[in-house]
């Protein structure tokens, strides 16, 4: 068991993992974190920001890892409007399970819920139904899943007739759900985690709590997704947020 225990300010806080290396478009991004890639006049990571704003979050610590005094710096006091941005540093890669514990750890936040959201790409679902179902069913911790036409790129996601996790899938061809890289845990949950490090979401933290026998809820949604990871994606990133990214508001 790891130190974490339920405390409750009553309220969700998110964890945006923003400390990734971007190994595939850094040469496309001189001295900046992959999260901090301007798309349509600001970073792209402010675009998730101002996404988790416009759906009633008030605080936000995000994980950071490369380059991520660039992160620091842009990221003052009243930068997302009605959202409270704070920074935590990871001292030695953490893995996306292990930075997020950190950032926990050091954030000096104890709500209900936690909100895991990925600093390099973003769905423009409306989060208030998840939050909403994940209250009223009983569930310890849920999964945005993303309806695709084409799941061929993407793990896939298996749950039951009630919608509770069963296992991350492979890869496989036609419509499915995939992991949208939205998460939701409450805070007592987190003492469950395995204790290793570097700790993985998917691989790891997923599996042993389903073993553990907790219910994992999938939430579907069709909403517009990307993901700035490849240097195909980084280029349609402006369109994207143009297209889609006047229903957040933020500025």
């Amino acid at each position: 068991m790891s130190e974490f225990s339920a405390s409750s300010d009553g309220e969700v806080a998110a964890v945006v993992l923003a400390g990734g290396l971007g190994t595939r478009i850094r040469h496309l991004l001189p001295g900046l974190p992959k999260p901090m890639a301007q798309v349509a006049g600001r970073p792209f990571l402010e675009h998730v920001l101002f996404h988790l704003a416009a759906q009633g979050i008030q605080a936000a610590v995000l994980s950071t890892g490369h380059l991520s005094e660039v992160i620091e710096r842009h990221f003052v006091p009243g930068r997302v409007r009605g959202l409270a941005v704070s920074c935590v540093r990871e001292d030695e890669p953490r893995g996306t399970a292990g930075g997020f514990l950190l950032a926990v750890k050091a954030s000096g936040l104890h709500p209900d819920v936690w909100l895991v959201a990925n600093g390099d790409s973003l769905v423009y679902a409306d989060l208030r139904p998840f939050l909403r179902e994940f209250a009223v069913g009983g569930w310890d911790a849920a999964v945005l899943g993303l309806q695709v036409d084409d799941a061929a790129r993407y793990g896939t996601l298996e749950a039951d007739a009630r919608g509770g996790l069963l296992r991350f899938a492979e890869k496989r061809p036609g419509a499915a759900l995939i992991n949208a890289g939205v998460y939701l845990f409450r805070a007592g949950l987190l003492g469950e985690f395995p204790v290793k490090t570097p700790l993985s979401f998917e691989t790891e933290v997923f599996p042993a709590l389903l073993s553990a026998g907790r219910h994992i809820l999938v939430h579907p949604v069709s909403a517009p997704f990307l993901d700035i990871g490849t240097p195909a994606s980084l280029a349609q990133a402006g369109e994207f947020i143009s297209v889609h990214g006047g229903q957040t508001g933020g500025g």
